[in-house]
């Protein structure tokens, strides 16, 4: 295959901060790459040098001769005009603004345009220009689940080369054929999409141990043999104390983050009564037709709710409506007397460019470095020197997880999540849901991420078109095949070029099963294992309001549920079963 990009000890530094020094990596032709690492390793800065966008403060970047590359920045820069100018004239162009949700929109002007859909219009114009590679950041973030379902069409059927950083999981799993980690400057590679990725870096970390016992053996030996008082006049001697010497104060590599994100803290109990809404509609000054309409809710005090639509069709505006940022208007919302909010938005807090976070985490109240506060602050991985760093030093990633930490830090009992997973890393997505799956409050998340839902939410609520707001049965995947029609059976091509004369593909009871790994075993056995204890608490949920429930018609809707969840349980018991015998069969 021919290599269209290679770096070669590059380095890189933001503000004060060195990302990269010393890394190199290349990028051929078929390479389908997804770039994960922890927020503020680089990854952005990365993309930008290898589109040209950035020059490399040291080391050698070579491109392909005529190499057109198409890249998504994490902020892009649009030129001036309408929407469909920028993307490109054509029936290509304008099917793509349609596909990400623009399609009302092709004749605003950019500058009218809110952050979220410029993303969309940047992606959309990427898209509709031919290239030999594309590199995208963050390519779903403000994308709704049916036109996320429609890029992951798009991005398995192209046939270049691909470059993405992306904290959808899923995506990751079904496109890209390799997995790129940057780690503390370094870069490590895992062929194979996001499964194959954690497998191998279960084997990394369980290497990195056994070498860390290993050097704690010989320094051990080492220094019993100094203790013992041998001569140490000649020159062999000597070296050999140095040696020991740096064994002794040699350590393994810190690691990335110090410790497990602790988020359980002391809040005030929630009591029975959290938020209300009867007949509640809302509607914008000036709008003809209401975004919202007949919206009745009733949260529990351990809710587990998501919310999903189309873009436009007013989930965040609901979500507003339940913190009280709008009044509705029509129909009535009651929030109960014990209720602390905490509201994780799309936008974020404004932050002070030129505060320090432990300043932020302090508050205005209290000076900066307060135990409590250091602890906090090591909770969410600001450690090192990242607390005395300023809020302009940070990366987008970064400053949206302080974002979350300054929310939390508040004590919530019930937490409004307005698309999460935008610029978090998959690390601490992953460790907020283990979070939210035992934290004893009410959530409810507005949400394209279907593995983040999938793990978070117990039911599902979506907004159609007409202001309504329904019930989901069968969760995302039923969500999404509903917006779609069903693919679960779809091909994904993960290197295209490699693909020769089409051929019937065997059956999946003929194809030989590879034998699972004892990492892939005990990670699926966790997750499987999640997924029981969540949806028996669905089960239980539902139970309980059919005890206490008497209007039929909700009767029959509850019923309805109650039957996909116990559907859904049995299913997920099964398999439960199934691999804890296959991992006792390994033991």
């Amino acid at each position: 295959m021919a290599i269209l990009i290679d770096l070669e000890s590059v380095a890189a530094r933001l503000a004060e901060r060195e990302l990269f020094r010393d890394l190199s990596l290349t990028i051929s032709d078929g390479d389908r790459i997804g770039l994960v690492g922890i927020n503020g390793t680089g990854k952005s800065t990365l993309l930008r040098v290898m589109a040209g966008d950035l020059l490399a403060d040291s080391g050698g970047v070579r491109r392909a001769k005529g190499l057109r590359v198409g890249f998504l920045a994490q902020e892009p820069q649009l030129p001036p005009g309408s929407v469909l100018a920028a993307v490109g004239e054509g029936w290509e162009a304008r099917a793509i603004v349609e596909r990400v949700g623009l399609g009302a929109l092709v004749d605003r002007d950019v500058g009218e345009l809110s952050g979220g859909q410029a993303k969309r219009v940047a992606l959309a114009q990427v898209l509709a220009h031919p290239c030999d590679l594309l590199i995208l950041d963050e390519p779903t973030n403000h994308l709704d689940l049916a036109a996320v379902d429609w890029l992951e069409q798009r991005l398995a059927s192209f046939r270049g080369g691909l470059v993405m950083v992306s904290h959808d999981r899923h995506l990751l799993d079904r496109v890209v054929n390799k997995m790129v980690e940057l780690d503390r400057g370094h870069v490590h590679t895992h062929t194979g999409g996001y499964a194959s990725y954690l497998d191998d870096r279960v084997v990394r970390e369980e290497r990195a141990d056994s070498a860390e016992r290993t050097r704690a053996n010989l320094a051990r030996r080492e220094l019993a043999w100094l203790r013992r008082g041998a001569p140490a006049r000649t020159s062999k001697s000597r070296s050999r104390i140095a040696s020991a010497t740096a064994l002794v104060e040699g350590r393994r590599e810190a690691p990335a983050r110090q410790a497990e994100l602790e988020l359980e803290f002391g809040m005030p109990r929630l009591g029975d009564k959290v938020i209300i809404c009867e007949e509640v509609g809302y509607t914008h000054e000036g709008a003809i037709r209401p975004t919202l309409r007949r919206v009745n809710l009733n949260l529990d005090p351990r809710e587990r709710l998501g919310i999903v639509g189309l873009n436009g069709t007013g989930k965040s505006t609901l979500l507003d409506l339940l913190a009280g940022r709008r009044r509705p208007t029509t129909g009535t919302i009651e929030v109960g007397p014990t209720v602390v909010l905490g509201y994780y938005d799309q936008r974020g807090v404004d932050l002070d460019e030129g505060a320090r976070v432990r300043e932020l985490v302090a508050g205005p109240t209290r000076a900066p470095g307060a135990p409590e506060d250091i602890a906090l602050m090591e909770r969410f991985w600001f450690t090192g020197d990242l607390p005395f760093a300023r809020v302009s030093t940070l990366s987008g990633g970064e400053r949206r997880r302080l974002q979350l930490l300054l929310v939390l830090a508040q004590r919530p009992n019930v937490v409004l999540l307005d698309e999460p997973t935008n610029d978090l890393d998959i690390d601490t997505l992953r460790i907020v849901e283990d979070f939210f799956d035992e934290w004893p409050g009410a959530l409810v998340v507005v949400s394209h991420d279907r593995t983040f839902l999938d793990r978070t939410v117990d039911r599902l609520l979506v907004v159609v078109d007409d202001g309504s707001v329904e019930p989901v049965v069968g969760g995302v995947t039923a969500f999404v095949d509903r917006l779609t029609g069903s693919r679960l059976d779809r091909p994904v091509r993960s290197a295209p070029r490699e693909r020769t004369k089409a051929t019937v593909a065997p059956s999946v009871e003929t194809l030989p099963k590879r034998p699972r790994s004892a990492s892939t075993v005990g990670r699926l056995l966790h997750e499987a294992d999640r997924t029981v204890t969540r949806l028996s608490r669905e089960r239980d949920r539902l139970l309980a309001q059919l005890s206490v429930t008497a209007d039929y018609t909700r009767l029959a809707e509850l019923g309805r549920d109650l039957h996909a969840a116990e559907e859904r349980l049995n299913a997920a018991e099964h398999e439960w079963l199934t691999l804890a015998e296959e991992a006792e069969a390994r033991d």
